[in-house]
């Protein structure tokens, strides 16, 4: 993959989600990585209306387990974006190849995910809000790396 921030997806399950960050990717040149399994299927309709033509395997590649993803990884930075991190993304210094993960809409990721990420960042919300949509926060850090790393 050419050099820039990628864009990690944990076992998506919103196919509006997924397909939402896979333009916005897209369109800031970016890549996304989605770990298997998805809740959904690559054909679903909701799926399709969303990505409309902007699916291209040039910018999204698929591992087939967490196993997989973090074999691949393992010489590379990886950052997680997780409402329980005490860092906030806008005090940390983005690299131009860094992976930023993003957990399941409906879960997060596992502990044992957790366990083994050692930059770990959160977007400072209004007390008493639980998080905001995927595709938000993504468009969000993803911007600010390319800001950063002088990409945009």
């Amino acid at each position: 993959m050419n050099d820039g921030p990628k864009i990690a997806l944990f076992e998506p399950d919103i196919p509006q989600n997924t397909a939402a960050i896979i333009r916005t990717c897209a369109c800031l040149g970016a890549k996304l990585e989605i770990i298997e399994p998805c809740g959904f299927l690559l054909d679903d309709k909701r799926f399709k209306r969303v990505v409309m033509d902007y699916m291209s395997t040039k910018n999204v590649k698929f591992y087939q387990s967490s196993d997989d993803f973090f074999q691949y990884k393992k010489n590379e930075r990886i950052i997680l974006m997780t409402t329980k991190a005490k860092l906030s993304y806008t005090k940390f210094k983005f690299n131009i190849n860094d992976t930023i993960l993003f957990g399941r809409e409906s879960a997060g990721v596992p502990e044992e995910v957790h366990n083994i990420i050692k930059n770990k960042l959160k977007i400072p919300m209004k007390n008493n809000m639980r998080s905001l949509n995927i595709a938000s926060s993504v468009a969000i850090i993803l911007a600010e790396s390319l800001k950063q790393t002088k990409l945009i």
